[in-house]
């Protein structure tokens, strides 16, 4: 069982404001205690990783909730740099976005996601899709700390 005492560190991976907004408030509503850090690109995110220029004072995530559709450097490409990276490759990353399509979820599990969500259209779907992230994440699944 997880140390629930001490918060868990997430990094947010998102450009659309909504769905920030409802992610990080699904997430601030759980039973879980977590800090969440929020980037709008895989550029910010991968400064935020590698604790670079205005994110030189960051935690290491423990989890990462990675959108793939982004300007600039997208999920994919993210995936790819983070999972190549010695230091970063075993923080587990969960995509959270709004493709369905096969091709997309099977490049991310062969680039080392850990799981791939569909954000669901209606609100109380993605607050529960969120809230379960969580819970399995940060109660059920064992984190390297």
């Amino acid at each position: 069982m997880q140390d629930l005492t001490t918060p868990f560190e997430i990094l947010l991976v998102e450009d659309d404001p909504a769905d920030a907004g409802l992610a990080k408030r699904a997430l601030r509503d759980g039973r879980i205690l977590c800090n969440v850090g929020h980037v709008r690109d895989g550029v910010e995110a991968m400064a935020y990783l590698r604790r670079q220029g205005p994110f030189a004072g960051t935690a290491r995530p423990d989890l990462i909730l990675l959108d793939l559709n982004m300007p600039r450097m997208d999920g994919r490409e993210v995936l790819q740099e983070l999972k190549a990276d010695e230091d970063l490759k075993t923080i587990p990353v969960v995509i959270l976005t709004t493709s369905d399509v096969d091709r997309d979820v099977n490049a991310s599990y062969l680039l080392g996601a850990n799981s791939f969500i569909t954000k669901p259209m209606d609100m109380d779907a993605f607050f529960d899709a969120v809230k379960s992230i969580e819970e399995y994440w940060f109660r059920v699944v064992r984190l390297p700390r």
